[in-house]
């Protein structure tokens, strides 16, 4: 996982957190892959302190995004196996995730909503909040950095992945802001 040293020394961010990497069912997505060779727990990871770093930067609720989006991949099945759950797994392991949470922490109505509509916009479910769609981008810049680096393409396509998703970021949210 990228950045783990600089990750660990920021302490709020690790404070926010804690109570949830600590439970055994959040450590159990550490035993799922979600992009290629990086964990559910990778991956969430990750993606809690991306939303941290940026929602704390514009004065936003970090809080609950970074709570969030540590619990918004927290399905604990391999989506890649058939089984005999309904429905696609991208329009519908948001509310698993959210369901799983909520039966062992206390979760804000706005955490909820920012876990169950991350999919957007490949689900229709719109966030409510600024936070819920900074965790939808984060979530999505993630996957492509993760899957440009099992690609093991040359740096310069992984830069133009890089730039692309940061460039439609950029418009998606001077849309919504």
């Amino acid at each position: 996982m990228k950045q783990t040293k600089e990750i660990e020394k920021e302490v709020e961010f690790q404070e926010i957190i804690h109570s949830l990497i600590q439970h055994p069912t959040v450590q159990e997505m550490r035993n799922y892959r979600q992009h290629f060779q990086t964990s559910c727990y990778e991956h969430c990871y990750q993606a809690a302190y991306y939303c941290y770093k940026i929602a704390k930067k514009f004065h936003w609720d970090y809080r609950s995004v970074t709570r969030a989006a540590m619990l918004h991949d927290l399905f604990l099945y391999d989506w890649r196996e058939k089984t005999d759950r309904h429905g696609l797994h991208a329009y519908t392991h948001g509310k698993t995730a959210c369901q799983n949470a909520s039966a062992i922490f206390s979760l804000s109505e706005k955490e909820k909503d920012i876990i169950t509509k991350h999919m957007w916009p490949v689900t229709l479910a719109f966030p409510k909040s600024k936070e819920g769609f900074l965790l939808t981008f984060v979530d999505k810049y993630c996957a492509i950095e993760e899957s440009f680096a099992e690609l093991h393409l040359p740096a310069s396509f992984q830069k133009l992945g890089h730039y692309v998703s940061v460039f439609f970021t950029v418009i998606l949210f001077k849309k919504i802001l």
